[in-house]
């Protein structure tokens, strides 16, 4: 009697001499490799979010924590300090933010061009503030902007000019502190864009050229274009800098004068190591958290279609 075998009944059957496959050992080495970093991780990261949320949940009352529900995420929304730290830092988001990242777009279209000579000495000299410590330029123009002995009040004098009260009046206080931030800024910014502007093929401005475009024709319809992935990147990076913002205005004015540069970053600090009210700062840190994550999705979702 002989059975013949066909179809998947066939290839089922190993050929006589071949040995069954071995299954795939599983590798542990680069598991062990991650694992410090995992840990790690997990020590300095992980750990202080969730114990920042736990901590978020009671008040420090005499050195002892007392679990106080949401009672702390209450308090926010009856907190006039804390809406006005809000609104400090959104009129720094909405005003520095857009002119830091124009002056930074028509700076890189400058470093790219090739009428300009050194430009590598260019790019090295705008990158360079952003390597300088937060803490010391911060120092550095508090003592420029002193309204008594600053180098610009001094300079303004020369000119014949009234000096001005940079860090001791409100609305001159935030203009300095805009200043800051867009000298600090503004070249990190710039070397990003340019990276992208680089990548932007020669072709497209030879086909608009050819068809009559002039500069601020091949500006808007191939440089724009061509940077709209770069400028979602600064713009994200820059609203979640902007609301974290800390050094600046706690070296130049302190959240000073009258809470003019009062910053929800500075106002988490006041609270944490001044009042040693450390469940209600953390809560006012989940809350920055969730306003970075909400501001975050929409210009993604706005922004990023367009790109």
């Amino acid at each position: 009697m002989t059975v013949t075998l066909t179809g998947s009944a066939a290839r089922a059957v190993p050929s006589q001499g071949t040995a069954p496959r071995p299954r795939p050992r599983r590798r542990v080495a680069p598991y062990l490799f991650v694992l410090p970093a995992l840990l790690l991780f997990a020590v300095f990261k992980l750990y202080p979010i969730g114990r920042s949320f736990v901590i978020s949940l009671h008040k420090t009352v005499g050195g002892t924590e007392r679990f106080v529900g949401a009672d702390n995420y209450v308090r926010l929304l009856h907190d006039p300090l804390f809406w006005t730290a809000l609104k400090n830092t959104a009129v720094i988001l909405v005003v520095q933010v857009p002119v830091m990242l124009a002056l930074a777009t028509g700076l890189a279209v400058a470093l790219n061009s090739t009428l300009l000579r050194g430009r590598a000495v260019f790019r090295l000299g705008f990158f360079l503030p952003m390597v300088t410590g937060l803490v010391a330029y911060g120092i550095i123009f508090s003592v420029l902007l002193n309204k008594d002995y600053g180098l610009v009040n001094w300079v303004l004098g020369l000119a014949g000019l009234d000096s001005v009260p940079w860090l001791t009046d409100p609305l001159w206080a935030k203009v300095s502190l805009g200043l800051a931030l867009t000298w600090h800024y503004t070249g990190y910014n710039a070397v990003i864009l340019l990276a992208r502007l680089q990548s932007v093929p020669a072709e497209l401005y030879d086909a608009a050229a050819v068809d009559g475009a002039g500069a601020w024709t091949s500006f808007r319809h191939v440089t724009l274009p061509g940077l709209r992935p770069a400028l979602l990147l600064t713009t994200v990076l820059s609203t979640i800098g902007t609301l974290q913002i800390f050094d600046e205005p706690f070296v130049l004015t302190g959240g000073g004068p009258d809470n003019a540069t009062l910053t929800i970053g500075v106002y988490l600090y006041q609270n944490a190591f001044k009042y040693f009210d450390f469940g209600y700062a953390s809560a006012i840190a989940y809350a920055l958290a969730v306003l970075i994550g909400i501001l975050g999705v929409i210009q993604f979702r706005f922004l990023g279609e367009k790109s």
